[in-house]
């Protein structure tokens, strides 16, 4: 976000600027944006129950592993924003946070170089000035041949790193014939590498994973190094925070992989970590073989804008209005559309900031007015139904295939208040991973998307009406 984005929104012409689905990223941002409203009606404060972790992790001498998991759009990188800009949690730890999507090849990687990338960043950032971050003083020389050595048959890579001008991130005054320049050009050449993966031969990935064991023990090594020095210089320890691993078109054979088939990486690797997990391969069969114990892994549930009953929540719809009034002026809504655009949105930030931004745009492209009508609502809430349709499809995630009338039937049974539809079962998780069932409160309730409902009102499924569904009506 821009720092103009840091300001209310009084025009049609604004929204886009404060209505970013970009999560926040500053302090600044958060002091402006975050409402802990939502924490109070989906189940309590996640980042809270990090943080008691990492505290009780440091009294206890271990290492705090963790992952969080939600929808898109619930606000997860926020939460962790929230964490790592805490003050009790910056003067104990140091975050190195990284994203799959911009450091690896999100399509291509392998488990492999999760763990690579993870090296040659605490490396550099322990190198860091201290002013800047770091520690001020790159590892023992000793953990820098190791590394150089694991590398030994890869004769292309290492050349390179011998070979290439080093960059400026290199630091002033390191000699390219030096260990530690030669490590800086590795480094530099294998980022590049795991950032187009696509282009690595099948053969130095099937040798690498061979090795697998021996790296994670250079990994260890490293890692207490570097801490060590972090300690010394700054009294912190370093917490590794890597996101978008729930992202589209990452494959899901890359994930399962990661955390499921090689999860020793994490259960064998000694440092803090935290990372994000999709919610659809913890809603499947082989979440059960994940290296996270259940009280670490914790799930953002939505925000509910319905009480079980159907009748409105206004406590979720309050807490959900009081993120978009943080950012927009009411004054650009007729009457009643903000409310239809909240229950649309199911509570979803990130699907309500779309509704916001669709229908914003519709009214200024109508040129007819400086508030969003019934009409503009209309528009964008049809759009992300059809979206909501397109998803009720085969998921991913799923081993069998799930009819539609499968998944309907479910959903009718769960509209009902059905006890036994909350059973965990193939269809369950397959609606849950698309977004067409809600789980809330951390109390295991389920409700039907809002705009599900209108779907299966249409359909003839459940009885026609606005109960649980969006009020006004679009079609």
């Amino acid at each position: 976000m821009s720092v103009d984005s840091l300001s209310l929104a009084t025009t049609l012409d604004d929204i886009h600027l404060t209505l970013s689905p970009e999560p926040l990223e500053t302090r600044e941002e958060i002091e402006a944006f975050y409402r802990d409203e939502l924490n109070q009606v989906r189940g309590g404060d996640k980042t809270q129950r990090l943080k008691l972790g990492l505290r009780r992790a440091i009294q206890g001498r271990s290492f705090y592993k963790a992952c969080l998991m939600g929808h898109q759009g619930v606000g997860k990188s926020t939460e962790l924003t929230r964490l790592i800009n805490d003050e009790a949690v910056q003067q104990q730890f140091c975050a190195i946070r990284f994203s799959v999507t911009k450091e690896l090849d999100p399509g291509n990687f392998n488990p492999l170089d999760v763990l690579l990338l993870m090296i040659a960043e605490v490396v550099q950032h322990t190198a860091q000035p201290i002013d800047q971050g770091g520690a001020g003083q790159h590892p023992d020389r000793v953990r820098l041949q190791e590394v150089w050595d694991w590398f030994a048959s890869e004769k292309v890579l290492r050349e390179q790193a011998t070979e290439g001008v080093l960059s400026g991130e290199a630091g002033t005054g390191v000699q390219g014939d030096s260990l530690w320049g030669k490590v800086l050009g590795l480094f530099a050449s294998l980022k590049s590498e795991l950032r187009f993966a696509s282009t690595r031969k099948k053969e130095i990935v099937e040798y690498r994973l061979a090795r697998l064991n021996t790296l994670i023990e250079v990994a260890n090594r490293i890692l207490i190094d570097c801490n060590q020095k972090l300690q010394q210089a700054r009294g912190c320890q370093w917490l590794f925070i890597g996101e978008d691993f729930d992202k589209a078109g990452i494959p899901s054979e890359a994930i399962e992989n990661l955390f499921i088939t090689y999860a020793n990486i994490f259960s064998e690797l000694e440092t803090h970590l935290i990372f994000n997990l999709p919610i659809g391969l913890y809603n499947s069969s082989p979440a059960i073989r994940l290296s996270f114990p259940p009280e670490r892994s914790l799930v953002i549930p939505d925000t509910p804008v319905f009480h079980p009953d159907h009748t409105p929540n206004e406590l979720g719809r309050t807490a959900v209005r009081s993120v978009l009034e943080a950012r927009i002026s009411t004054d650009l809504f007729e009457p009643g559309q903000m409310e239809r655009l909240i229950v649309a949105s199911g509570g979803n930030l990130r699907d309500l900031f779309a509704l916001v931004n669709y229908a914003a745009d519709t009214a200024t492209l109508r040129n007819e007015t400086h508030q969003i009508n019934q009409d503009d609502a209309n528009s964008a809430i049809r759009n992300l139904r059809s979206e909501y349709e397109r998803r009720l499809g085969q998921n991913p995630y799923d081993k069998e295939e799930i009819t539609y009338e499968k998944k309907a039937e479910l959903l009718k049974r769960i509209y009902d208040g059905d006890k036994e539809a909350q059973v965990p079962n193939p269809v369950l998780y397959a609606l849950l991973n698309d977004r067409a069932v809600q789980e809330f409160n951390g109390e295991r309730w389920f409700g039907v998307h809002p705009l599900v409902v209108d779907l299966l009102n249409v359909q003839g499924r459940i009885p026609f009406a606005p109960s649980g569904g969006v009020p006004g009506g679009t079609r």
